[in-house]
């Protein structure tokens, strides 16, 4: 009764003080973003996230009837497309991939879910995002000093495992025992940075893939001959060299890329043990002594990244709050700044793979500040920082990304 007295008189005496006070830790809470617990991630209605909630369920209507055309049998699909590139053979596991999925995120809670969000699938070119993760966490920790480097600087002889080659017998002898990824003049000036942005024109072919293999010129003659490009200055989307940066990573780190994303990313946000990140039949390299799978960054001939939607979800809250999970800042914010900086060639493309909005040709109804993690399938993250909204999206049809994006807008209140 004594503290409430004096409360209360304290309260008459600075009356304005009180009510700003008041009003300040008020504003504060109501701004406080909230985070998902490994254990639990919370839900609102429609109503509750500022949603017309029919019109939210006409844009799932949407998404739900334009399910990707193409086969749920992926291997089958990749052999009716990539598949039939030279050298296209398959050298990495497939799964046949479920139905229709989606999660819609707002605020940080969820709002809606279909299909089935806990299956574990391919997720194909998202894969780089996490991979420019992994480079980013080498940045953040020095490993890397600058991602102007040059590559070359960092780079090591790598041993390839191979079981059943024999080193004892005459045939073998004075050929190539190590793999040097930058070891002609033109792969020397390759930078970190274009490498990450998919500008570096790196020549050569790793786990039996040439680079001009993969969605190769349509005239032949220059599949051997083509013209050679200075780093930085033309962007080729080129899943070879996506699998030079993986393995370069491996370098770096000395130990399985999966193992550096789940202790330091996957962990911390609290995404479940059911993710997978594969590699191909002949990525296996000896380091330390260590027999280590080099993952792929995509599904291109396989493996790459096998996940589920709810762990999307997470990965995709992660990158809207800037590489901050609750009061840790993960992924530093100079690299997010870099991963968000539009490349010259391609100004809707940052880093791998975080397809940008520039000028709003990416998805004309979505604002300018509006990115996506996108893959093969189509699979997307799409993040919205404006309306502090992340969507993830499996197996729709490419072509319907945006007219979906301009029915979740037209939804929200």
């Amino acid at each position: 009764m004594f503290f409430r007295k004096i409360m209360f008189k304290k309260i008459r005496a600075e009356p304005i003080l009180f009510f700003f006070l008041l009003a300040f830790s008020v504003n504060v809470f109501a701004q406080k973003n909230y985070f998902p617990t490994a254990e639990n991630w919370e839900t609102r209605s429609p109503e509750q996230a500022k949603f017309d909630a029919v019109k939210l369920k006409e844009a799932i209507d949407f998404a739900v009837q334009n399910e990707s055309k193409a086969p749920r049998n992926l291997e089958l699909a990749h052999y009716q497309t990539f598949g039939r590139e030279p050298f296209g053979e398959a050298v990495g596991a497939f799964k046949e991939r479920g139905a229709m999925t989606g999660i819609i995120i707002r605020n940080g809670y969820i709002v809606a879910e279909w299909g089935d969000v806990n299956r574990v699938d391919m997720t194909f070119s998202i894969t780089k995002s996490f991979l420019s993760t992994v480079v980013g966490l080498a940045f953040d920790r020095k490993l890397i000093r600058s991602l102007q480097d040059r590559a070359v600087d960092y780079d090591t002889p790598v041993l390839v495992y191979n079981p059943f080659e024999k080193n004892d017998i005459a045939e073998s002898f004075g050929k190539p025992r190590f793999l040097e990824l930058f070891e002609t003049a033109h792969n020397r000036q390759i930078t970190w940075e274009q490498l990450l942005r998919q500008t570096s024109d790196w020549e050569g072919t790793l786990w039996g893939k040439p680079d001009w293999a993969d969605r190769p010129d349509r005239d032949p003659k220059n599949w051997l001959n083509r013209q050679r490009n200075a780093g930085g200055t033309v962007y080729e989307y080129n899943d070879v060299r996506v699998n030079v940066l993986a393995l370069a990573a491996l370098n770096i780190w000395r130990k399985p890329v999966p193992q550096v994303l789940k202790e330091n990313v996957m962990d911390e946000i609290g995404a479940s043990a059911s993710w997978r990140w594969f590699g191909y039949e002949n990525s296996f390299v000896v380091i330390d002594g260590q027999i280590i799978q080099s993952v792929s960054g995509g599904g291109h001939w396989g493996g790459g990244m096998f996940i589920s939607a709810r762990d999307l979800g997470r990965f995709g809250l992660l990158t809207a709050r800037g590489g901050k999970w609750r009061d840790r800042q993960i992924l530093s914010e100079a690299f997010i700044k870099q991963a968000k900086t539009p490349t010259a060639p391609q100004p809707t493309y940052g880093f791998m793979n975080w397809f940008l909005n520039t000028d709003k040709k990416l998805y004309a109804n979505a604002p300018p500040t509006a990115f996506a993690h996108l893959g093969n399938g189509t699979n997307i993250i799409y993040v919205d920082p404006e309306s502090d909204l992340v969507i993830v999206l499996r197996w729709i049809e490419n072509d319907k990304i945006n007219e979906f994006i301009g029915k979740i807008n037209a939804s929200l209140k």
